[in-house]
């Protein structure tokens, strides 16, 4: 019997300082993310675990809803759309940190006689520090089992054409409903320069998706840029970052700006309080006076049809 399994990157369970220690040391302790040598780690994570939970808290619970984390809330939707467009076939999700954990969603399909398994990490672009992180948990459950399901993995999906089709819907419909900005910005998550240098694809992805995003709009070279945020530390990340263009933009005379964040699949801290919030500051303090955040796909039909389509192409 077939299964799907959805999986995305997690959330904290409350937005509190004890909820987000427990996440982030389950997060930042995976090599993938961090690959400092792990006896000067284990004292740099103790520090980061003691001062930053306070500080994050304050963000999270900004973007908090009654129905508890957007991330998890949305990827509940998006689980529940693909349950429906795929009829008797098991759809669970899972989060490479914190509940549901991949293990449970795992477990959950094989309770269901699921022996085929496929598996859709929620990021259109590889990088070892998500969708091979996400292979990692799947690889520490296959130890415990006994009799192991065929497990089908799918590595990435940004050359999706309706997955690009369905970025161009959104941003068609927002210049429609809301008007259309002067620039059009592609803010994708960073990660350390050095992981793309030691052949982490991730960089060539993220432009080959701006790309195809800017043609489909049909938007001249002037009209649209990429950039990258969420940068941590010391070292350098992927450049040019989200919030110094943003800065810059608005010390130069760009008055409207649209963004839209083609890595996520839906809507989360990064999105909503990072660019929606802490970024628009950035452009408004600047000189600029509207920062546009265009909503993730989330659970739009055009969405669930594409993530639909890759599932079925596997």
């Amino acid at each position: 019997m077939k299964g799907i399994l959805i999986t995305n990157l997690g959330t904290p369970d409350a937005p509190t300082p004890n909820a987000i220690r427990v996440y982030l040391k389950e997060f930042l302790s995976d090599i993938r993310v961090v690959d400092a040598p792990r006896i000067i780690w284990f004292f740099v994570l103790k520090v980061i675990l003691a001062i930053r939970p306070s500080r994050v808290a304050e963000g999270y619970r900004e973007v908090w809803t009654e129905q508890g984390s957007p991330l998890l809330k949305i990827s509940q939707d998006q689980q529940q759309a693909l349950q429906a467009a795929f009829g008797d076939t098991p759809v669970a999700l899972g989060m490479r940190y914190g509940n549901p954990s991949i293990a449970s969603a795992l477990d959950e399909l094989v309770a269901k006689g699921c022996d085929d398994i496929t598996v859709l990490p929620l990021y259109p672009q590889y990088s070892a520090t998500t969708t091979a992180s996400t292979f990692d948990a799947i690889a520490d459950w296959s130890k415990q089992q006994r009799k192991l399901p065929s497990l089908r993995f799918i590595r990435d999906y940004y050359q999706s054409d309706a997955w690009v089709s369905a970025l161009a819907n959104s941003v068609r419909e927002h210049w429609q409903t809301q008007g259309r900005g002067e620039k059009l910005l592609m803010s994708f998550h960073g990660i350390p320069q050095r992981y793309c240098d030691l052949g982490d694809p991730y960089l060539q992805q993220c432009q080959a998706s701006a790309e195809a995003l800017a043609k489909a709009l049909e938007l001249k070279p002037e009209e649209w840029a990429l950039t990258f945020q969420s940068r941590v530390g010391r070292e350098p990340w992927l450049q040019p970052y989200t919030d110094e263009t943003l800065k810059s933009w608005g010390a130069n005379g760009l008055k409207t700006v649209d963004v839209i964040c083609p890595g996520f699949s839906a809507d989360c801290l990064e999105t909503l309080e990072e660019i929606q919030q802490e970024n628009a500051e950035y452009f408004s303090e600047a000189g600029g006076e509207s920062l546009n955040y265009i909503p993730a796909l989330n659970a739009r039909p055009d969405h669930i049809h594409a993530l639909k389509e890759i599932i079925e192409t596997a």
